[in-house]
């Protein structure tokens, strides 16, 4: 008993410090974001004057619309394409099937180093060049990967049976896979979505390869300003963005179920 209760407390110290190694670091730059002091200076003295002026910094504000116009994007295309391929590999036998499913691996164990100077040579070598086309494209073929995979695993919980039935009551192949197929992979493609958002919304090096002045991401314009001087509006942009994205995972996982029925 006594070995017992001791390996429960060194696990629970361990569950503890990991998730203090993870979020104490948040929950401070969360909290010097409302700090007067652009040098983080003690004792704390709050304000938002960080806040009004992220409003001001048009270079800022212009790189999050580009990150959330493209991940948006990203995800739109990412989820349609990957879904149809999904659908495809669960559906139909054909040469070569096991070799393409591999190689929907190796995207995403690839350094993104890696992928970010092969696209840039590949994307001026077709005449694409660099811009936020060029980024799009680059997230799209990052994204994909993670849809397919995460949409793939949701059909092994599928029963086959359930189409034939609905076939069998008269109904076509698009009003089987809208009404009996799509229901069921709803949670894998919203969660694959999730996935495309966020590897686009976060991506920098890919962004940074392809990116032209003008012509930024957030995680690229964040890079730069940290190069030019820090200041706490990067950690009020920055906050803004954690509240916003686990506010969305947590509606999404709480309206589809993901952690299970109670």
């Amino acid at each position: 008993m006594a070995t017992t209760r001791i390996l429960e407390g060194l696990g629970r110290l361990y569950v503890f410090m990991l998730l203090a190694f993870l979020y104490l670091p948040i929950i401070i730059m969360a909290l010097m974001s409302f700090n007067a002091s652009p040098f983080y200076q003690l004792p704390f003295e709050w304000t938002v004057d960080w806040y009004q002026s992220l409003w001001q910094n048009g270079q800022l504000i212009s790189a999050t619309w580009n990150s959330l116009e493209i991940a948006v994007i990203t995800t739109i295309i990412s989820v349609v394409l990957g879904t149809a391929a999904s659908l495809a590999l669960y559906r139909y036998e054909f040469r070569g099937k096991k070799l393409l499913q591999a190689l929907l691996f190796p995207p995403i164990a690839i350094p993104w180093l890696i992928t970010g100077t092969a696209m840039l040579i590949f994307f001026f070598g077709v005449g694409i060049g660099r811009g936020l086309f060029a980024i799009l494209l680059g997230h799209v073929a990052l994204a994909l990967p993670y849809v397919i995979v995460v949409v793939s695993a949701r059909l092994q919980t599928f029963a086959p049976e359930l189409e034939e039935a609905a076939r069998s009551l008269g109904a076509n192949q698009w009003q089987v896979t809208a009404r009996v197929t799509l229901p069921w992979i709803m949670p894998g493609v919203i969660a694959g979505g999730l996935f495309a958002f966020a590897v686009s919304f976060d991506q920098f090096v890919v962004s940074y390869f392809l990116s032209t002045p003008g012509q930024t991401t957030l995680p690229v314009e964040i890079y730069a300003a940290i190069r030019k001087g820090f200041t706490p509006e990067i950690n009020a942009v920055s906050t803004i963005i954690i509240v916003v994205s686990m506010a969305l995972m947590l509606l999404t996982a709480r309206f589809f179920k993901f952690g299970g029925e109670k």
